[in-house]
């Protein structure tokens, strides 16, 4: 069988990916959280958007980031403002205490990923870092 060198590339990213979806997920559970209610969070850390635009970003039908967006809000994770520059639309925004456990959340997983890197070179997890984001659309 003929090895393909693309393989070993393939093989680590998704191994990667597995192991960090498995430390999000587990953060997220701890939390009292989904999946998707911590990407809200990391998302609107360091913005406000507008609904349309967050179910968009998350690949969501509007109707369901609504639901999504209703329950953070009993949660008292987010709220709803007017947006700034169309009276017509909505803006959510992370409340207190949800920016309060977006940043919980960001200490644990930075807690829980960065010893993963220990074993490299900070030259190489800043090129690590540089090549990820190249990846991202």
């Amino acid at each position: 069988m003929h090895h393909n060198p693309d393989d070993d590339l393939i093989d680590a990213l998704g191994q990667t990916a597995f192991m960090t979806m498995g430390v999000l997920t587990g953060l997220a559970a701890d939390a009292g959280l989904s999946l998707t209610q911590l990407r809200v969070l990391a998302i609107l850390r360091d913005r406000r958007l507008r609904m349309s635009d967050l179910a968009e970003y998350l690949g969501l039908e509007k109707s369901t980031m609504s639901g999504l967006v209703s329950r953070a809000e009993r949660a008292r994770l987010l709220a709803r403002v007017p947006n700034e520059q169309d009276a017509r639309s909505v803006d959510v925004v992370l409340t207190d205490r949800g920016r309060d456990v977006a940043d919980s959340l960001t200490v644990a997983l930075r807690d829980t990923l960065l010893p993963l890197t220990e074993r490299i070179s900070v030259a190489d997890r800043h090129a690590l870092a540089a090549l990820l984001r190249r990846m991202l659309p």
